[in-house]
């Protein structure tokens, strides 16, 4: 078992992206802050880019994209499923192993040495071709997906492996080109929009080229030693990047200062929000390159509306500390952990039923796991994005066909206060108290952790377990000072029998039924 993030193992940011108007613009013509965690300046390095954007309200400039509004399809949705997947599921050991394989002492070198052969030999471009997906089958796999109760649809554009899932206009490493020959990208968008959901793309593309460093280095002992891996092989260039001198060591080092890279970065991401009009976009990490990220973020905004020219995209990114980050310019994304209260504005976590790769040795989240994150998130204003791991051929684990089955259940019962919800005035009550942050997720909750949502004059409260015979909510007490009036009915979604209650100074008690209808937890709905 491994629970500890690739980021953290190896010091990346755990504490805390038509009418054109184009010029040239010079890197680090206009800087700009970051939100309330501290500047995140690019460098000052002056180049000329070619940066066209769509025409419309937002300019690349901060000012301008903080004018933001996040769309309320997002708000209402709630629920996301992601497919995490590509080549690097092809070893069946993890995430990053496209750059791990690459450093001796770790795990993943020892598996390819084994397995495939030494680095210098075989390297990462000879495990592309071994991704078939030949059970790859999007259209079964959506309707799980929508079964599930996800909202939304997002599929791996590109990761740090620096290849592409869509039908590339720019780059030769694609999944068009070679591996399953198919264009990924398009498949699951086809079946996300066939089915009503929105559907968006994640790119990790703009730290590949320091990420990949590793690849043009050499064993360090015999009988290897000095030995180019393929990274080095100019052949490859345009897979493992031309960078022979700036290693990924951290927060500050997770974009790289190279213009000729953000220029690859702008071309690259923009072919994939042209041609495949995303309602979500993703960054893995904050905005990256200054101006060039601008840029893109501006054209994608303006390239997404709706008739009224209204935006209806959404951009996450991360306050890590990488890039350029402000709360009012995208939609916040925190990865594998939730935030702090009822946060004012859209946020999401993102995070994974298993390793962000398919490996054979990791320890799955249960749907208890999954049922009390979503209600968690849900009523502090947020959403959460569950990648569904997949094998390398593109079926599903069992872990992963019982957790969908798992929710699916939960769901038809109990769906009406996850989706068009609204937090109501505190998020919850309960003895368990939950870590926030980035990489903070593993919390354990009780039956006595109550969660509230809203819609209209409905309040709904989702306990975090089995609440025992009765369930005690001191917040609907009379002396809370939550309430105008009293609770008027109670409802135990899923029975359609009523549920007797008291309402006390001290606490709203429901007696519950000795079988609840639903598993992992149940929603009282209240009416005031």
């Amino acid at each position: 078992m491994n629970k500890i993030s690739k980021r953290s193992f190896l010091g990346a940011p755990l504490l805390a992206t038509v009418g054109l108007a184009s010029a040239p613009l010079a890197f680090g013509q206009e800087t700009a802050k970051s939100g309330a965690d501290g500047d995140c300046k690019p460098a000052e390095k002056p180049a000329e880019y070619r940066l066209p954007i769509a025409s419309g309200p937002f300019a690349p400039d901060m000012a301008s994209l903080e004018q933001y509004h996040a769309p309320e399809w997002f708000r209402d949705a709630k629920f996301g499923i992601w497919a995490h997947w590509g080549p690097q599921a092809v070893p069946r050991a993890g995430d990053w192993y496209a750059r791990q394989m690459y450093i001796p002492g770790h795990p993943h070198y020892e598996h390819h040495l084994k397995t495939y052969g030494h680095p210098s030999e075989v390297g990462y471009k000879d495990i592309i071709p071994l991704w078939k997906a030949e059970k790859f089958d999007p259209e079964a796999l959506m309707d799980k997906y929508v079964a599930a109760g996800a909202k939304y649809f997002v599929s791996m554009g590109v990761h740090h492996d620096n290849f592409d899932l869509w039908n590339s206009k720019t780059h030769r490493w694609n999944a068009v080109a070679m591996g399953p020959k198919r264009d990924i990208v398009g498949a699951w968008k086809a079946a996300a929009k066939k089915r009503g959901l929105r559907f968006g793309v994640s790119e990790h593309l703009g730290a590949s080229h320091n990420w990949f460093y590793p690849s043009h280095m050499y064993d360090q002992m015999w009988p290897k030693l000095g030995v180019n891996y393929d990274g080095a092989d100019p052949r490859f260039v345009d897979l493992y990047h031309d960078n022979k001198d700036e290693p990924y060591r951290g927060t500050d080092t997770w974009y790289t200062r190279d213009p000729a890279y953000h220029q690859i970065w702008f071309d690259r991401i923009r072919d994939l929000v042209d041609n495949y009009q995303p309602d979500l976009l993703y960054s893995d990490g904050g905005l990256p390159f200054g101006i060039v990220g601008r840029s893109l973020l501006s054209h994608y905004y303006n390239s997404v509306t709706d008739k009224s020219g209204h935006t209806q995209a959404v951009y996450n990114c991360k306050a890590f500390g990488s890039g350029e980050y402000s709360a009012k310019m995208c939609v916040q994304d925190v990865e594998r952990g939730v935030l702090k209260g009822i946060n004012p504005l859209p946020w999401q976590t993102d995070t994974s039923n298993g390793d962000w790769f398919y490996s054979d040795n990791y320890t799955y989240k249960t749907a208890p796991d999954v049922i009390h994150m979503l209600a968690d998130i849900v009523s502090k204003n947020g959403n959460l994005l569950l990648n569904i791991v997949l094998y390398p051929d593109g079926s599903l684990p069992p872990e992963s066909q019982s957790l969908l089955d798992e929710l699916a259940a939960w769901m038809s019962v109990n769906s009406e206060a996850i989706h068009d919800s609204r937090p109501w005035k505190i998020y919850g009550e309960g003895p368990t108290k939950t870590a926030d942050g980035a990489f903070m997720e593993n919390n354990v909750y009780t039956g006595q952790d109550i969660r509230f949502t809203t819609k209209g004059d409905t309040l709904y409260a989702i306990t975090l377990g089995d609440p025992g015979a009765t369930c005690r909510i001191a917040a609907l007490g009379y002396k809370s000072g939550h309430l105008s009036r009293p609770v008027r009915k109670v409802q135990l979604l899923g029975q359609a029998k009523p549920v007797s209650f008291r309402q006390t100074d001290e606490a709203l008690v429901v007696d519950m039924p000795a079988n609840l209808p639903t598993r992992h937890g149940c929603v009282l709905k209240l009416s005031l």
